[in-house]
């Protein structure tokens, strides 16, 4: 069985073969190499341009995700129907029909309860500047549509208008922005958290965020699902990595070595790489975090947790039950991101199938005790409707969210594309047989928004119309999924409503595999 496709090029880190159909398929190398290539492939760019290699391009303009064909995804899951009754609403026809079908959930372990209309997060936006440039779309967007949306690590750290007072943040325009930007749009449901990595937590970006903000969420992060190190961006000028550099972060290559700031002044490189620490993990000092946050007043807490090892998952399940934490996401390989190396992102970690099911063994074996399990959010590379419903019922009961962001940022960025066209009077040519002359003939669902928010309609980011209009499409896909398995809300959805479709898979998932489903329930129907 292939895993990867194996060849040393692809779209993401913009190369190719010259042998296109003929390669080798454990080096990825073309059959045969010949003398004389300018070299196009991973191997020939590297011999050229080296470590620039590694990271997805054009760097700021894409997000990427894995390629490489895991033996066991979500498409080895079917979704179960049946003909019989309903769970969350009346067995009778003329009631238990989609449009019933009740999407909201809720998290926290207080009587405070966040409401979210959706089960959906967008799973944390960084300092990356595909994530700021479309910032405000997609929080607005998440705001008006009553979901979460988690702010990600390092956005006070590369404020450029940063300012600090005894290394601690006094003030983050960015910050500060990101947050109003969601708080703007705000309806009563959904929420916005503020994440931290190593140098957010010594920058004390989360006290900032609860004192200064009026930020009552917060998420202490572990990790990604794209990459096991810190996050990195890359920095387009001397002065900004210089900037970087003083601020605690890791700035390769070293912007204070002479030599390196000659060889840029002479145009040998143009990019610096500024990287972030990996966490040290220990019960005690996550214990201490936690306390310290509930001090500084957050009202809920969160921990995001990568595709680690099995015995991370379980620390990280342990942890966040001890603490009694909030909401825990994990995040499984595969899944998308604005800049993590190419190949880690496609060789490393547990994939998502994989690691939820491990996490649903950690959560049973722990609820077998009788100790507090924390509401779960599964993220990883989902982005329609089938996805959600199979990330729902894969991880029952435990999973009541799942954590989303290539999606949601392709509607925001393609609601803006679209809308500032349409604004300006240039409907994009396969969008002009729905109207040419205002958002409410080409956006669907822009005449709903308009309804619900009036003359503030006008002033709403472009893209957010997007962002809502994708997640309407998941609403109303996602409760025709539900009410063929008659299953009415959330709470009602078990892992009975999948079948693996293959042995591996149901041996991996603990999901029956499909010729086992209901073996019992048959024989009692045919016994009579």
């Amino acid at each position: 069985m292939s895993f990867s496709k194996g060849i040393n090029a692809s779209m993401a880190t913009k190369t190719k073969l010259r042998t296109k159909d003929s390669y080798c398929s454990f080096s990825g190398m073309c059959t045969n190499c010949l003398d004389g290539c300018i070299g196009l492939c991973e191997i020939g760019r590297s011999s050229v341009r080296g470590k620039e290699v590694l990271y997805p391009a054009p760097f700021g303009k894409v997000t990427s995700a894995s390629e490489k064909d895991y033996p066991v995804d979500y498409s080895h899951f079917n979704i179960m129907g049946t003909a019989v009754g309903a769970y969350g609403t009346e067995a009778d026809s003329d009631k238990a029909i989609f449009p019933a079908v009740n999407l909201e959930t809720s998290l926290g372990t207080n009587h405070n309860k966040i409401e979210l209309s959706l089960p959906l997060v967008v799973a944390a936006m960084g300092s990356t500047d595909i994530a700021a440039n479309n910032w405000n779309h997609l929080a607005a967007g998440c705001a008006i549509s009553g979901v979460g949306i988690v702010i990600g690590e390092n956005v006070c750290g590369m404020d450029p208008n940063l300012e600090l007072s005894g290394g601690k943040v006094k003030h983050s325009p960015n910050l500060a922005k990101r947050v109003a930007d969601f708080k703007n749009w705000y309806n009563g449901k959904g929420f916005i958290a503020v994440q931290a990595n190593v140098e957010d937590t010594r920058l004390g970006v989360q006290e900032y965020a609860i004192e200064k903000l009026g930020v009552e969420v917060v998420e202490i992060k572990w990790g990604q699902g794209a990459k096991d190190i810190g996050g990195e961006v890359k920095l387009a000028s001397l002065e900004r990595a210089l900037e970087l550099h003083s601020r605690g972060y890791i700035v390769l290559p070293d912007p204070t070595d002479p030599i390196v700031q000659e060889a840029y002044k002479n145009k040998v490189f143009d990019e610096f790489e500024r990287h972030s620490r990996i966490g040290m993990v220990a019960e005690e000092g996550f214990m201490q975090r936690v306390d310290e946050l509930r001090q500084a007043g957050a009202k809920y807490i969160f921990l995001k947790t990568g595709a680690y090892r099995p015995a991370d998952l379980a620390r990280a399940v342990k942890f966040a039950s001890k603490a009694k934490i909030d909401l825990l996401t994990v995040d499984g390989a595969g899944g998308g991101t604005g800049m993590s190396p190419w190949r880690m992102m496609n060789e490393w970690g547990i994939p998502t199938v994989y690691i939820q099911s491990l996490l649903v063994q950690c959560l049973d074996k722990l609820s077998s005790k009788g100790k507090f399990t924390p509401t779960i959010a599964i993220a990883g590379g989902f982005s329609l409707e089938d996805h959600i419903f199979k990330g729902l019922s894969l991880g029952a009961p435990y999973t009541k969210i799942i954590g989303m962001a290539r999606g949601p940022l392709t509607a925001a960025m393609v609601g803006k594309t679209v809308g500032e066209a349409v604004k300006s009077g240039k409907v994009p040519a396969d969008y002009r047989h729905n109207g040419e002359t205002s958002l409410e003939q080409v956006f669907i669902a822009a005449s709903e928004i308009k309804n619900i928010l009036g003359e503030d309609f006008n002033r709403l980011p472009v893209g957010a119309i997007g962002v809502y209009t994708y997640y309407q499409r998941l609403a109303q896909g996602l409760r025709q999924f539900m009410c063929g398995a008659r299953k009415f809300n959330i709470d009602s959805i078990t892992r009975k409503d999948l079948v693996a479709l293959t042995k591996e898979a149901a041996e991996i998932s603990g999901i029956d595999y499909v010729m086992d489903s209901d073996k019992a329930e048959v024989e009692e129907i045919l016994s009579w």
